[in-house]
């Protein structure tokens, strides 16, 4: 299977799994929301700083993320290398306004975009680069 195939079977979602290494080796997995950017081969995640996943790939930065179609005859892995943002400080940092374009990029405008930086910096939230490293999987057409 072509990884240009894959990928576009990730760029056309926009939801999935990710899988972390939970510190004694078996994998955690999360349904997440994602936008792919072919350009940088980077997916981007919102995610917060106190859950599971976070921990995982500060100590780890291995991770997969699963995505399929709706029938579940195609599937796309991608193997990636984590990075993650400095954590929300400031309504408007780097982070937020990386945090917005993704928004952007997964629902379009929001309705209040002061309410949605404080929300930012209130709940903590990072974004999450998964770097790809390589795909694999089964896309039927």
């Amino acid at each position: 299977m072509s990884e240009d195939a894959l990928l576009n079977l990730v760029s056309e979602s926009k939801g999935g799994t990710l899988v972390t290494l939970k510190r004694d080796g078996r994998p955690q997995l999360s349904n997440v929301t994602h936008v792919y950017y072919p350009d940088d081969r980077i997916i981007r995640v919102s995610i917060t700083d106190d859950r599971a996943k976070t921990r995982n790939l500060r100590r780890d930065p291995r991770a997969s993320y699963h995505v399929t179609t709706a029938d579940r005859w195609s599937y796309a892995v991608v193997e990636a290398r984590a990075e993650l943002t400095p954590v929300a400080a400031d309504p408007h940092d780097e982070t937020v306004e990386e945090l917005i374009r993704l928004y952007r990029d997964v629902q379009g405008e929001h309705p209040d975009w002061d309410d949605y930086r404080a929300a930012m910096v209130r709940d903590r939230r990072l974004v999450l680069r998964l770097h790809v490293e390589r795909a694999y999987g089964v896309v039927r057409g």
